[in-house]
């Protein structure tokens, strides 16, 4: 079979696709996080709860299948990667699953029963499955960067040498608070278009400027700490990019200052962190001159720019190894095969556009505020 695109391309393909699923789940379901993360902080009563969660009902759903195309391209892209983190990171995925399952329950049941205590019990459980995958996607960030405590043997088997608490270092929670801090900024946009003007619009904006400066200083320090401190590995020796998948054949050190390397090499990549600053920022004019459509812009941007940072500083590192950096995982040495990588991409080109499609096309149709009025009326409202 006559495969149009060589070896080397179809890696750095997936490895862009990587990219953007991940980047679509955060500007999608990223939202839907921060407006679950802020409910408490922004409505004070069941009313103004049910304006904030009226506002992501109709959309969380779909905005889902983002994290399974991520899961599922890692599987079929990135075998390694994919056998070594599910695993090693059995716990805290299952963290995250736990609370991403309260989340729908919480959504669904909440408002079948009219009891002030039933209805604040899930309201909780509906900011648990907001802020804990929010909190968890960030710390398993940070720990991709310090590097995962595992080792490949001379047949590639894997052995995990970790545990829930040691994925908890102060860098790992400064990267887990940046991400909380950046989908709450986001949840805060979507809550700046979607719901009327009043008190809980004005504690979203309050609130979204806390975010904005969070992600700000977050970002700020994160990238101090990673140009000073022991983070980050490079590749010695020649590096054969269109080679067999075999993480034992090629040669890492760590060294600090590593992941700022590829910003010398290729200026460009500089547009990353530049939007992961500007992002918030301009996030923050907007709410000071209560410009909705530009706050929204600008937590997008932030998302944008700080996901971007991350996979641009580590190319072409995936999944480094923080106790054997010889076993570190690449986007040459650690991909499926050349056929795989081809047949992958070909679905992928047909059923990630109808995905984007279906996606404008629901954001469209249900384009418009929610009121408390419609809250008060509308008896299939949550």
């Amino acid at each position: 079979m006559a495969i149009p695109f060589d070896y080397e391309s179809l890696r750095l393909i997936w490895w862009l696709l990587m990219g953007v699923l991940l980047i679509g789940f955060a500007l999608t379901d990223g939202f839907d996080l921060g407006v679950a993360a802020l409910l408490p902080f922004i409505a004070r009563n069941d009313e103004e709860r049910r304006l904030a969660i009226n506002s992501i009902a109709p959309t969380w759903e779909g905005h889902q299948v983002w994290l399974i195309l991520g899961g599922g391209a890692i599987f079929a892209a990135w075998p390694y990667v994919y056998a070594i983190s599910f695993s090693g990171f059995y716990l805290a995925i299952f963290l995250v699953l736990a609370a991403l399952i309260v989340r729908p329950v919480a959504f669904k049941y909440r408002s079948k029963h009219d009891d002030a205590a039933w209805r604040t019990r899930w309201d909780w459980a509906l900011f648990v499955g907001g802020f804990v995958p929010a909190l968890v996607f960030g710390v398993a960030v940070g720990n991709v960067l310090i590097g995962a405590p595992f080792r490949l043997d001379s047949d590639l088997r894997a052995f995990y040498e970790g545990s829930l608490l040691g994925l908890f270092s102060p860098f790992t929670l400064l990267t887990g608070l940046l991400s909380v801090a950046m989908l709450v900024l986001h949840g805060a946009g979507w809550l700046a278009l979607k719901i009327e003007e009043g008190p809980v619009m004005d504690r979203a904006r309050r609130w979204g400027k806390v975010a904005a400066i969070a992600a700000i200083l977050f970002f700020a320090i994160g990238g101090i700490m990673v140009a000073t401190m022991p983070i980050g590995y490079r590749l010695e020796g020649v590096i054969d990019t269109a080679g067999p998948s075999n993480p034992l054949w090629s040669t890492s050190v760590p060294a600090t200052g590593a992941w700022l390397d590829n910003y010398g090499r290729h200026p460009w990549m500089l547009l990353a962190p530049i939007l992961g600053f500007a992002g918030p920022a301009l996030a923050y004019v907007a709410i000071a001159r209560r410009r909705q459509a530009l706050l929204f812009a600008g937590s997008a941007m932030a998302a944008v720019g700080i996901i971007a940072t991350v996979g641009l500083s580590m190319f072409p590192y995936i999944l480094p190894s923080s106790i054997d950096a010889h076993s570190s995982l690449t986007v040459w040495n650690a991909s499926s095969s050349h056929l795989t990588l081809w047949v992958m991409l070909v679905v992928t080109l047909i059923f990630l556009p109808i995905i984007l499609a279906y996606t404008a096309w629901v954001l469209k149709i249900l384009f418009g505020r929610v009121t408390l009025a419609d809250v008060r009326s509308n008896p299939d409202f949550y």
